[in-house]
């Protein structure tokens, strides 16, 4: 029994050096380039996927994510750094809310826009699992946030 023990036990200790080596396990990194007058925020945002469309959708998710839960802790100053739903534990409590929201052609395709990325600007890589591309998007916050008070998540 202990050696079965001492055998998982570093089965998990390989797979975490594994994971912390592979840039698809680490949190996309997002950094804030400018807020125009309407609200939006033009974000740089990293995607992973297995194709260029993956990774974009990816992208978007990632950046809607970010300026709902994680707010945008990177970039130029006068961004808005502040997520939208302070509430502690709002993701498990607006869990099936968000699913859904967050689906493939999903809500939050509303509130992103891609017409800030100029051709060939992003950057792209490739390792065992997929593509990481670098994505300029544009979060429609002021939208957004009207979405969420209306649907009663925030105050």
């Amino acid at each position: 029994m202990k050696k079965l023990l001492m055998l998982f036990i570093c089965a998990m200790s390989l797979f975490n050096v594994y994971a912390q080596k592979n840039p698809v396990y680490a949190r996309s990194s997002i950094r804030c380039m400018g807020v125009e007058l309407d609200g939006s925020q033009t974000l740089r945002v990293q995607g992973y996927g297995r194709n260029r469309s993956d990774a974009k959708e990816q992208a978007m998710k990632n950046a809607v994510w970010a300026v709902i839960f994680d707010g945008i802790r990177e970039g130029a100053e006068g961004c808005n750094m502040r997520p939208l739903v302070a509430e502690v534990n709002a993701k498990e409590r607006y869990e099936d809310y968000f699913n859904l929201f967050f689906a493939d052609n999903g809500e939050y395709k509303k509130y992103v826009s891609l017409r800030d990325t100029k051709k060939r600007s992003g950057g792209r890589s490739k390792d065992k699992l997929g593509y990481a591309y670098d994505l300029t998007i544009r979060v429609l916050r002021s939208e957004l946030k009207a979405r969420l008070k209306a649907d009663n998540l925030i105050d």
